[in-house]
């Protein structure tokens, strides 16, 4: 194929890519779809994606098709790999470094309904039978704090930090008595987050968070 040929069939592809409504996930039709679309040779194809491929401009997932953009990160390898580097007062890090932005976020942008649902959460852990029906309720209300913020890329880092943090969590064995007294300290401490985003106080909500998270952090330097 000569050279010329070979820029007209990268230019139909690029306009392809530029001008065409894909599906979610950026997906490209098979190969011999878009070859006819194309009117071009499947052979002639293939070379056009494998120059868009190196220019990151599309991927491929074998079995599933051509995609466009950059690769996605592997999550869940990338979640293991962080498990193996890491240790839970080291994720305590991360989160008191992370959280009360997520918080400070969700008090400017938190709308009426997902304020109520904070407070749904937060009652839900009072009243919870169990020690573990208090931490889905706990684990409840901080993604639901994430989801206040309106930021889809701060609730998908936060939902990797709360997979590194199940994974990596000194076990969960707890003396007496079986559920959170009624003094647990997260109690208030939650109570302050969420009166302060349905506030819209940003820099109330991330002080208390910050505050919340160092309570944790020292309850669990305690306990081990």
């Amino acid at each position: 194929m000569s050279e010329d040929t070979e820029a007209v069939v990268l230019s139909r592809l690029r306009d392809f890519l530029a001008t065409t409504s894909l599906p979610d996930g950026g997906r490209l039709p098979p190969e011999r779809e878009l070859a006819d679309t194309l009117d071009i040779g499947r052979a002639a194809l293939r070379k056009a994606l494998a120059t868009l491929q190196a220019e990151g401009m599309v991927w491929r997932h074998v079995g599933k098709g051509t995609f466009t953009g950059e690769r996605p990160i592997d999550t869940v390898a990338d979640i293991k790999a962080m498990v193996q580097r890491t240790n839970p007062l080291e994720v305590m890090g991360a989160r008191i470094a992370f959280e009360p932005e997520v918080a400070r976020c969700a008090a400017f942008n938190a709308t009426p309904s997902q304020i109520a649902e904070l407070k749904n959460c937060m009652l839900k852990a009072q009243q919870a039978p169990t020690w573990r029906l208090y931490e889905q309720w706990d684990n409840r209300l901080h993604r639901q704090i994430g989801e206040a913020s309106q930021n889809s890329l701060l609730l998908g880092l936060l939902d990797t930090l709360t997979a590194v943090r199940r994974a990596v969590n000194w076990g969960r064995l707890r003396d007496t008595p079986v559920r959170p007294p009624a003094d647990h300290h997260s109690f208030e401490e939650h109570a302050r987050i969420v009166e302060a985003i349905a506030d819209r106080d940003g820099a109330g909500a991330a002080d208390a968070m910050r505050r919340h998270l160092r309570s944790v952090e020292s309850h669990m330097r305690d306990r081990h």
